[in-house]
């Protein structure tokens, strides 16, 4: 299945998306030969050796790891228009009608979504349908779902959940990032090698070093895509005990 998604990576995009009109325009009429699957491992291989590295985990589940980065919405649309949908991680939006909108949207192509208060349970459901993953690393959580670490040298309450979930299910956790190439003027799909876990037999700690391995992968893409990345979101909203708010 994946060797057969990553043969496909002759799509492009027509145009840039400059509006939210011809969001929702791309989102009701996507086709697969509006999408470019350029995937390669962090451009030290190319697009076959990096399919050879995620072949070799296919027998596992999958997990890809990625952030509010670039076109993170057509990464999910690349995946199931090409006969491979994803359950997402997400939050429900606060105005009903709105979330309903935009779920309809997402899910249109086939892919399914867990909500984020069901974290660890709907993607433990996911993964044992056959389902592949994709989760959003970073935004705010609050104890005990989330674990601080250092995200751009300052404490971020981070979700565990997939740390956990990877170190019980030995899922392959793949970093994969939708970046907009000002050379091409397209979008490309890009995958990472899957990310070793630190196993050292204490849960918890492992827990908190591998959630940390994790945001330390999407801040480094993010210092690479500096102006790609959703920064009016309060990523730093919750705070150790005792420290003053940041915002």
């Amino acid at each position: 299945m994946i060797r057969h998604f990553l043969d496909k990576s002759d799509y492009s995009i027509a145009s840039m998306v400059t509006t939210g009109e011809e969001a929702i325009a791309l989102a009701g009429e996507c086709k697969p030969d509006l999408i470019l699957m350029d995937v390669q491992l962090a451009g030290r291989m190319d697009g076959i050796e990096a399919a050879d590295v995620i072949w070799r985990n296919f027998h596992i589940p999958v997990v890809f790891l990625t952030g509010h980065l670039g076109g993170w919405e057509l990464s999910a649309f690349a995946h199931s228009l090409s006969g491979y949908p994803l359950s997402i991680v997400m939050r429900s939006l606060d105005n009903p009608k709105v979330d309903a909108l935009i779920q309809s949207y997402r899910t249109m192509h086939g892919n399914k979504t867990v909500d984020k208060d069901d974290f660890v349970r709907g993607l433990l459901g996911a993964m044992r349908a056959g389902q592949t993953v994709g989760i959003l690393m970073d935004t705010n959580m609050t104890p005990p779902q989330g674990v601080f670490v250092d995200f751009f040298g300052i404490p971020a309450c981070t979700a565990s959940g997939l740390a956990r979930i990877a170190m019980r299910t030995d899922a392959a956790v793949v970093p994969g990032f939708t970046v907009w190439d000002r050379n091409l003027r397209k979008y490309r799909l890009r995958f990472d090698q899957a990310v070793e876990l630190e196993r050292t037999g204490n849960d918890e700690a492992d827990v908190i070093a591998n959630t940390a391995k994790f945001t330390k992968i999407i801040e480094d893409y993010v210092r690479r895509y500096p102006d790609q990345w959703l920064w009016v979101h309060r990523r730093w909203k919750t705070r150790p005990e005792g420290q003053p708010s940041l915002y």
